[in-house]
């Protein structure tokens, strides 16, 4: 996961949009936890309640029943993919801290949308290939959708992944793809540095992105909100 830059610059553009379209729509456990996750050291890292009802939406258009997360934090995003599916609808999320996710488990619980999760602690990629396994030899049992905001230098990696996970029609969406704007910004040496880590990633998203587009399996669309958003349809 990634801290969260907004990347749209017009502090009362984006003030007009939550309070009149994303606030009073906004699950009210959804609010709990996220007023929760903001006094967290890392709160910054958690998705945006306007990037939120966004991916609720294509959830709901997708009529997605069975979705993947990687990289869970405290759970404002897995919470919004819970809600947006039906009652049959299952969620397998993964991340390598489980404390974090505990944070949000609670608000889960009052929404009543714990039996549609099933988290898994671990590092992304042996789950995911043992997912692989599991559903190579049954097309019904491939997956709707996932959402990827993890360590992002391995979306590479979870992409070949979930490209044999996620059925044809259906959807990955990359977060933090606009890296806080940096993907457009040299490093400029005059001036104090950004963080090392901070620079590989960006330079990683640069080539991601340019991958993403060229990939003749997919349809794409990146989006200016929250610190950009690729929405992947698998077509082949």
């Amino acid at each position: 996961m990634a801290r969260h830059k907004n990347l749209l610059k017009n502090d009362d553009l984006l003030k007009y949009i939550l309070d009149t379209s994303v606030y009073p729509r906004e699950h009210e456990q959804l609010k709990e936890l996220r007023e929760v996750t903001m006094k967290h050291i890392s709160g910054e890292m958690s998705v945006p309640p306007e990037e939120g009802s966004f991916l609720s939406i294509i959830l709901k258009l997708m009529n997605a029943k069975k979705a993947i997360e990687i990289g869970v934090f405290t759970g404002y995003s897995l919470l919004t993919t819970a809600l947006a599916l039906p009652k049959d609808g299952k969620i397998t999320a993964i991340d390598i801290n489980r404390s974090s996710f505990e944070i949000g488990l609670p608000f889960i619980r009052k929404a009543g949308v714990e039996e549609k999760i099933n988290f898994i602690e671990s590092e992304a990629i042996p789950i995911l290939d043992k997912m692989i396994e599991e559903v190579k030899d049954d097309k019904e049992e491939l997956y709707d959708y996932a959402f990827v905001d993890a360590d992002k230098t391995n979306n590479r990696e979870y992409h070949e992944r979930l490209m044999k996970l996620i059925k044809i029609g259906g959807v990955i969406v990359y977060d933090n793809t606009l890296w806080s704007g940096a993907v457009t910004e040299p490093i400029d040496s005059s001036h104090s540095s950004p963080p090392e880590r901070f620079i590989m990633t960006k330079n990683f998203f640069v080539k991601f992105n340019e991958f993403l587009a060229l990939d003749p399996r997919l349809e794409i669309s990146q989006v200016c909100i929250g610190d950009g958003v690729t929405i992947c349809r698998r077509i082949l």
